[in-house]
């Protein structure tokens, strides 16, 4: 069917009806309608032109934000750090900090001087640069206190402002502060367990968006806090009594490789790390390399025990010193006669133990210390891990020297997980800043030397502080092993006997060691009426002063029935 449209008519065609004609009024009320029309046609394009114009602004203010740093990662949240028993290491607060939009403060002179009035240490010249710059966003100035916040509002200049930032605190401040590291000033993980934190994924989920702080779950650390205590302010107390100018320790669980406790002095304060990167705050016991001395005559030992050639009864000359070339070998307190193996160990004699290493042969010596991870880079969780060094070419004076700890530099750290693998049974497993079970230890663990090998050294060791060197670092009740080292540093290409490398390396209890106790001294001094300051008189009674103090807090309490010969198992 078609569509039929009506028809229009007008007046005076057709035979429709004729429309009435207009009157003046109805004409001027509909003008008046149309003119209202396209007045709020350009409101509107007017306020739109202006909102453009702030979304405009707005961009390239955000632009000029972040050419200042102003990113979301200052704003991003951190997982909390807490000890093995669930004390804060490290967690978040929020902060105001100060900043300026150039394009609204209207006289810069005046603005800096008014902020100069209630803010300290203003630097004018640069406060005038940025807010004169036009920029849309400029930092003036990023972590204030509350009280100059309200002090800065109270000012009331146009163009001045405050964004919450998030920021790192430390309630331990410097003592464990080579372990939890540092973030900067974007709060983003640059040392420690803060920068591996990071590296497992937490810069991916800031940079997403995902790190909103109630999702995070708080890293759990392998560290003792009570325990790092002690053990830092004994060392603290080591370099004032001996006037060192640096000191280390370890307390490294011998059964699952746990860091339950580690320091390095000097050290900083994380919360204002204003000389971290200072040369001598560097974390010595993972990114140092030393001489370990005499401590390496444990290994050397145990090497010459596990090769089968040599036991406890085996005996070697040391009654003259060995020359080699221009080069001669002596002991420190010389016995010159024919030494037993336990005597070899206790009297600390280079030239037995040189012997030792001999047995096995330049081949075997290196396979051993790579099998004991001593010249590898340890892996761990800690980024600064520093690689050991050893010589290009080993030849049979490096034997030698290596024997009695001197021509191979490893980090103190790695020296005390291979030394647990001697006294624990023989299973060496990487060191952990993270808790680690029993079971999840034996699944990295792999044996490196003989059950009775381990025996042996655990006998030695005990032997040692009875009637030996490590006298000084009995601790009565605990049963306690070890082995002296004082080490000779090479100071203008040549080894000086008046600067000494000390370490003491000690375990307990030694009937079945749970605890390996780690202690450096570098340069000490000898005390008040003492004529010598080697590692049997300050490092040893300091690893002493710390299992007293120490194991007590980790659950093991005093006995007196543990017997020595009760150490041997056969072998």
């Amino acid at each position: 069917m078609a569509l039929t449209l009506p028809r229009l008519r007008f007046g005076g065609f057709g035979g429709g009806p004729a429309r009435p004609p207009l009157r003046r009024s109805d004409a001027l009320l509909r003008m008046g309608r149309g003119r209202l029309g396209i007045a709020i046609v350009c409101f509107v394009a007017v306020y739109a032109v202006i909102g453009g114009r702030l979304v405009q602004y707005g961009l390239t203010d955000l632009d000029h934000a972040r050419n200042y740093g102003v990113n979301d990662r200052i704003l991003a949240a951190r997982p909390d750090l807490i000890d093995r028993r669930g004390k804060l290491m490290a967690t978040d607060i929020r902060v105001p900090a100060l900043y300026g939009e150039p394009r609204r403060v209207i006289d810069p002179d005046e603005a800096v001087e008014a902020l100069a009035s209630v803010l300290p240490d203003v630097d004018y010249q640069d406060w005038h640069r940025k807010l004169s710059s036009g920029a849309g966003f400029v930092w003036l100035r990023r972590e204030i206190t509350p009280k100059q916040q309200a002090d800065v509002m109270a000012l009331g200049i146009p163009g001045i402002g405050f964004r919450n930032e998030t920021r790192r605190f430390y309630p331990g401040g410097a003592t464990a502060s080579h372990i939890v590291g540092l973030v900067n000033v974007d709060n983003a993980g640059t040392a420690g367990i803060e920068k591996y934190v990071d590296d497992q994924g937490l810069g991916t989920l800031q940079d997403l968006g995902l790190d909103q702080s109630d999702a995070l779950e708080p890293v759990r650390l392998s560290i003792d806090t009570g325990v790092q205590h002690v053990l830092r302010d004994e060392l603290v107390q080591a370099m004032q009594r001996y006037q060192a100018i640096a000191a280390g320790g370890v307390i490294l669980n011998a059964k699952t490789g746990e860091v339950v406790a580690m320091v390095s002095l000097p050290d900083y304060d994380p919360n204002n790390p204003f000389n971290a990167h200072d040369k001598d705050r560097l974390n010595r016991m993972s990114a140092g390399t030393f001489e370990m001395g005499s401590t390496f005559k444990a290994f050397t030992t145990a090497m010459a025990l596990d090769s089968g050639r040599v036991n406890l009864q085996s005996r070697f000359d040391a009654r003259n010193p060995i020359r080699y070339g221009r080069f001669t070998i002596d002991d420190f307190h010389a016995k010159r006669r024919i030494l037993s193996v336990p005597e070899t160990f206790i009297y600390s004699s280079n030239i037995a133990t040189a012997k030792m290493a001999e047995v096995v042969g330049i081949e075997g010596h290196r396979e051993f210390l790579a099998r004991l991870g001593l010249l590898d880079r340890m892996d761990t969780q800690l980024p600064e891990v520093a690689r050991p060094t050893e010589p290009s070419e080993w030849k049979q004076l490096n034997s030698i020297t290596i024997s009695f700890g001197h021509g191979v530099s490893t980090t103190p750290l790695q020296t005390a997980v291979a030394a647990a693998a001697l006294v624990n049974g023989g299973k060496l497993i990487p060191p952990s800043f993270l808790p680690r079970s029993q079971a999840q230890a034996n699944a990295v663990a792999a044996q490196v030397i003989k059950p009775e090998t381990s025996a042996m050294m655990r006998y030695l060791f005990r032997l040692n502080v009875e009637n030996g060197s490590g006298r000084r670092a009995e601790v009565d009740g605990f049963f306690v092993g070890g082995k002296t080292g004082t080490a000779e540093k090479v100071i203008n290409g040549r080894y000086s006997s008046d600067h000494r490398f000390n370490a003491f390396l000690g375990a307990v209890p030694m009937d079945d060691p749970k605890y390996v106790v780690l202690v450096i001294i570098d340069e000490p001094k000898p005390e008040e009426g003492q004529q010598s300051a080697t590692a049997g008189l300050n490092a040893a009674p300091t690893v002493g002063r710390v299992i007293r103090r120490a194991v007590p807090l980790l659950g093991l309490t005093p006995r007196y029935e543990a017997d020595r010969d009760a150490l041997l198992v056969s072998y």
